[in-house]
C-alpha cells in the first residue's frame, strides 16, 4: 500500500481532505484512525459513510506491519524487527534522542561488501504506507521526532515510495525537514529529484573512502560518480537547504583507515558545510572485515577535527545486543550463524 492509496480509500468513503488530514494525523501518532479532540469528538465531525468505514480500512493499516521480535540495547536504542503482511522481515531501530531508523527495502541491490543487508540482495520495494508504519510501530513505544532512512535498502533504489514518505512525514507527521534524514551512496536521481520536493530532507551520503576504485570495490553496484564529485553535489544541495550534509564512513581496519585516507579526506572535505560520521565496523569472528582498534578510531577522530573536518563517531545503534545493520533479519531468517557474532565495546 502506498500513502496515495490510504487517501483514495478515504475519498472512497467521503471523506473531504479535511477529514482526510485529521485521519492521516491520527493514524502517524499511533491512535486510533477515529480519535477525536478534546473540543470535537469524531462521531460530529466525521460523515457517517466514512466512521462505518474506518474499522476495515483500520484493519487494513494493521495488517501492514507489527513487532515480530524487540530487542533493547545498552545505549538506549531498540532494535524492531518488523514483519510485513507477506511475512517478510525488515528492521527499524528506535534511536537515543527520539530518533527512529527506518527501511526502504527488502534487501537491497548495491551490494556493499560490509553489509549483511546487500548479502541477500533485493527482494522486493516497500511501499510508502509500509515505510510509514515503521513510524506509527515505534510512536507506540516512545515518541519519534527524527527519522532518518538508513535502515534496509538503498533509498535512491525505491525513490518514489521513499519522497512520498518523506512527503507526508515532513507535512503530516510533525517532524521538522531537517530532521527527515534520506541516506544513499549517491545516486544522480537524488540531486535532481530533492531541491524539487515541497519537503526537503537532510542528506546523508555513505562516502566511505576518497579512493574512486576502492569505493568501486567496496560498493560494488554504486553509481559510479567520484568521491569528489559526490562532495561537491552533497555540497550544493547542503547550502541549498541550509542543512549540513552527513558524509558515512564505515571504519574497516586496514581498509579505509590509513594515514593518507586522513589526508585525502581532510582535502576533500575541509571547508565543506558538513560532518564525517566515522562508523566503526560491527564485526563478526572470522569476517573478512574488523573494525579498527578503538585508540586508532579515537586518533582519526581527534586528526581530522584538528585539521578542519568537523568528525563524529557513530556506533551502529544496539552494538551489544548483535544488532547490526540487517544482522537481526539474517538471524531470523537463518542467514548467518548467531554464534559468529562478536560483541564489542562501544568506543565514542
Amino acid at each position: 500500500m502506498r500513502i496515495q492509496d490510504f487517501h483514495h480509500a478515504l475519498a472512497a468513503l467521503g471523506a473531504r481532505p479535511c477529514h482526510i488530514g485529521r485521519i492521516s494525523r491520527a493514524w502517524l501518532q499511533g491512535l486510533a484512525l477515529d480519535h477525536g479532540t478534546r473540543h470535537q469528538q469524531s462521531e460530529h465531525y466525521f460523515p457517517l459513510s466514512v466512521r462505518q468505514g474506518l474499522p476495515v480500512l483500520s484493519q487494513q493499516l494493521e495488517a501492514l506491519a507489527r513487532i515480530h521480535t524487540r530487542h533493547e540495547a545498552a545505549d538506549a536504542a531498540q532494535r524492531l524487527l518488523v514483519e510485513l503482511a507477506d511475512g517478510q522481515l525488515v528492521e527499524s531501530v528506535l534511536l537515543p534522542r527520539d530518533g527512529l531508523c527506518v527501511s526502504s527495502q527488502l534487501g537491497c541491490a548495491v551490494g556493499c561488501t560490509f553489509c549483511m543487508t546487500g548479502k541477500s540482495g533485493l527482494l522486493r520495494q516497500l511501499g510508502s504506507a509500509e515505510i510509514v508504519a515503521q513510524v506509527v510501530l515505534a510512536r507506540r513505544i516512545r515518541p519519534v521526532k527524527k527519522v532518518v532512512f538508513m535502515g534496509m535498502g538503498e533509498p535512491a533504489h525505491n525513490l518514489d515510495n521513499v519522497l512520498e514518505a518523506i512527503d507526508f512525514l515532513g507535512s503530516e507527521g510533525n517532524i521538522a525537514h531537517k530532521n527527515l534524514v534520506f541516506s544513499t551512496v549517491g545516486d544522480p536521481r537524488v540531486f535532481e529529484r530533492l531541491p524539487q520536493q515541497r519537503v526537503k530532507p537532510a542528506l546523508a551520503l555513505s562516502l566511505h573512502t576518497t579512493d574512486a576504485g576502492l569505493r568501486a570495490r567496496l560498493l560494488p553496484r554504486a553509481p559510479r560518480i567520484s568521491p569528489a564529485e559526490l562532495v561537491a553535489q552533497g555540497e550544493r544541495y547542503a547550502r541549498q537547504v541550509g542543512y549540513p550534509i552527513q558524509y558515512q564512513w564505515t571504519l574497516l581496519a586496514g581498509v579505509n583507515d590509513s594515514q593518507q585516507e586522513m589526508d585525502a579526506a581532510i582535502a576533500l572535505l575541509k571547508g565543506k558545510y558538513g560532518v564525517l560520521n566515522l562508523i566503526p565496523y560491527n564485526s563478526m569472528e572470522g569476517d573478512h572485515y574488523q573494525r579498527p582498534d578503538a585508540a586508532h578510531i579515537q586518533y582519526m577522530k581527534h586528526y581530522l577535527h584538528q585539521h578542519g573536518v568537523l568528525t563524529k563517531i557513530r556506533d551502529s545503534a544496539g552494538q551489544d545486543i548483535d544488532g547490526g545493520c540487517g544482522q537481526l533479519r539474517a538471524r531470523a531468517a537463518d542467514i548467518i550463524d548467531s554464534s559468529r557474532l562478536q560483541r564489542r565495546q562501544r568506543h565514542g
